[in-house]
């Protein structure tokens, strides 16, 4: 296989204290940061800095979870609402992509539509939207439902939901509005579009009433890791967040995604396929290593338990278990890959429960010094794995200035990174074309 001479995509998951579930707890985090919008612009501007593609936040409308004891031992009750904080951010930063999570489930296309093409035009080209269902069951509760929709519901309501809102983005030409002071025409009638739209979900008349966003439509990003997710993420997804566990699993997943791309009429450049990744940077190894184990000693019990759960059913109590002995057997739960997956990590590797939650904990770890990280990524990048990264940083902001510092300027060095952005949007970032209009069908970008 020939070797690749594109570059890797970065992204930096912004969470509140750090990614790992007991970073708040860390001697180095800010305990109060999910509501200190300073905290958030001086990490957005650190990772722009180190000339990132992207900020992704993660979103549920609810509390993550009603188990309040091991919620309350987590830093997760309690965070912006994604668009509100990127919208802060957009003034404070420059070319940094702006990625914001909003779900299908308990939206409207209308509302997502108008929101994220606002977005776009504040940042100047800089937003993404990571389309997903709703997974936690809690958010039916605010939302007038007694119980949560059934995941093919979900889908179906998505893929329809998606259609909506890029039809919605496409109102309007992109040279539509004249603002012709002399003739006192504004807009031009002619270049107005009305979707019209009737389905089985959705009525939706338009037109959008905000002007065509200027990336086109925002980058569209899905992290669906079920049969129904890949199919939504391989028909409409940009950018595809997933969790392999290996470079076999990535390459497979990779080859996957992008024959079925193929089906829909696609490129396999129109996708970039980002997996999760937790750095944890030393000057030496066991620096690494330390760093590592110091987090993971402050994950309660309680919490790895739930994380568990969360992970394998909602309803799977493994409290009257011996936490270092195996796995039991456990009920089919909703989330089924990612149950799945789980539970052939436990028994392939012998995982006691303990073992197995902090597994989770650690969120697939890269553990070494900047050097060892980027061989990792490069192995990766070059085996057709992945098209970078989308990273997690355990804790705030000392793990993110380690990567930036260290481990950025290395992959500056092999060629695998940008030293500056080339462009201003994140379409031109990504090297993602900019979409046609429907309605007049021209394109532009690489």
């Amino acid at each position: 296989m020939s070797r690749r001479t594109d570059q890797l995509h970065l992204g930096a998951f912004l969470a509140n204290s750090g990614h790992h579930v007991a970073a708040w707890r860390h001697p180095e985090a800010q305990a109060d940061a999910s509501q200190d919008f300073e905290h958030f612009k001086r990490i957005a501007q650190l990772a722009e800095r180190g000339k990132l593609d992207a900020l992704f936040i993660a979103d549920v409308v609810a509390l993550w979870g009603h188990h309040l004891d091991a919620l309350s031992r987590t830093a997760r009750a309690e965070h912006f609402e994604p668009l509100t904080l990127l919208s802060a951010l957009a003034a404070v930063t420059e070319r940094i992509g702006l990625i914001a999570t909003a779900t299908t489930t308990y939206n409207e296309p209308y509302h997502i539509a108008r929101k994220f093409a606002s977005l776009d035009h504040i940042s100047k080209g800089r937003a993404g939207w990571n389309l997903v269902t709703s997974v936690v069951a809690d958010e039916a509760w605010n939302f007038g439902r007694d119980q949560h929709v059934d995941h093919p519901d979900r889908y179906r309501r998505a893929e329809e939901f998606h259609d909506v809102v890029k039809g919605l983005w496409d109102s309007w030409d992109d040279d539509a509005f004249l603002r012709d002071k002399a003739s006192g025409r504004y807009f031009d009638p002619g270049k107005l579009h009305v979707l019209d739209h009737q389905g089985e979900h959705f009525s939706v008349r338009g037109p959008l009433n905000v002007a065509r966003p200027p990336q086109g439509h925002p980058v569209l990003v899905q992290a669906g890791a079920s049969a129904d997710g890949r199919r939504l993420a391989a028909r409409v997804a940009e950018v595809i967040f997933v969790a392999p566990q290996d470079v076999e699993s990535g390459q497979a997943f990779y080859r996957e995604l992008k024959e079925q791309a193929a089906g829909f009429g696609r490129g396999a450049d129109e996708i970039k396929i980002l997996p999760g990744i937790t750095p944890f940077v030393g000057r030496t190894r066991e620096e690494a290593r330390e760093r590592f184990e110091e987090l993971q000693a402050l994950v309660d019990p309680l919490v790895g338990l739930r994380l568990l759960a969360d992970t394998l059913g909602e309803d799977i109590d493994l409290s009257g278990h011996d936490l270092d002995g195996p796995l039991p057997d456990t009920p089919p739960g909703q989330r089924g890959s990612r149950r799945d997956q789980t539970i052939a990590l436990a028994r392939r590797e012998n995982l006691s429960i303990r073992q197995l939650y902090l597994r989770l904990a650690g969120a697939n770890p890269a553990i070494g010094t900047a050097e060892d990280i980027a061989d990792l990524f490069e192995h990766w990048f070059q085996s057709y794995a992945c098209d970078g990264f989308n990273v997690f940083f355990p804790v705030f902001p000392g793990t993110l200035e380690s990567f930036v510092e260290q481990v950025v300027p290395e992959l500056q060095r092999r060629g695998l990174f940008r030293r500056e952005y080339s462009g201003r949007t994140l379409r031109e970032h990504l090297g993602l074309k900019r979409p046609a209009n429907r309605f007049s069908q021209e394109q532009t970008g690489p």
